[in-house]
């Protein structure tokens, strides 16, 4: 009898250390903006491994919110978007890889359909493509993939961007989720 109420004491403790835990991070996800977007777009996405034609049927007044193959990271999402604030400047470039608005991606598809690269410009395209960690724009053909590869050739036309400014570009862009990627492993 006695080993069963420390056992309930003991369950009850832990039970409450564990709510007062839970209450406390939920007080600061909805005390920090940057974490209460996060719940949003990590629970609430619209996002998959679509092809570009989805793209082209969506309102322009929508927005691709949300990672495509894994789980959101807050860690990695944080770091992404202060990164993007770089490049803030440049109004091509979403400032948060995971909420997209669709008029932009538009943009951005005709953009990979109708800028041509010098062979110079290609080169700077090609080693970016080996330098990023998905090995490209995204870890797969999908609608990102394009959407980002029209965003380098736009960087590098209208900007000179090199290789490296494009690989940062891309690896800040990271949609797929999760803490990072490399070559189309997940992570």
């Amino acid at each position: 009898m006695k080993n069963t109420k420390f056992l309930t004491i003991g369950f009850l403790l832990i039970l409450s250390i564990g709510l007062l835990s839970l209450l406390n991070s939920k007080q600061t996800i909805s005390n920090n903006p940057m974490s209460a977007k996060f719940v949003k777009l990590s629970t609430n996405n619209n996002v998959a491994c679509f092809g570009p034609t989805t793209i082209y049927s969506m309102d322009n007044s929508q927005r691709l919110q949300g990672s495509c193959c894994g789980p959101m990271s807050l860690h990695r999402y944080q770091e992404q978007v202060e990164g993007l604030k770089k490049y803030s400047n440049i109004d091509k470039i979403p400032s948060d890889p995971y909420d997209i608005p669709v008029s932009l991606t538009k943009e951005l598809l005709d953009y990979d359909k109708n800028i041509k690269l010098t062979p110079e410009q290609q080169k700077i395209y090609d080693d970016a493509m080996k330098m990023s960690d998905e090995g490209g724009p995204c870890c797969c053909k999908c609608w990102r993939w394009y959407v980002y590869e029209g965003l380098a050739k736009y960087l590098i036309t209208e900007y000179n961007f090199n290789s490296e400014e494009i690989a940062e570009v891309w690896n800040l862009s990271d949609g797929c989720g999760g803490e990072g990627h490399s070559a189309g492993v997940h992570t």
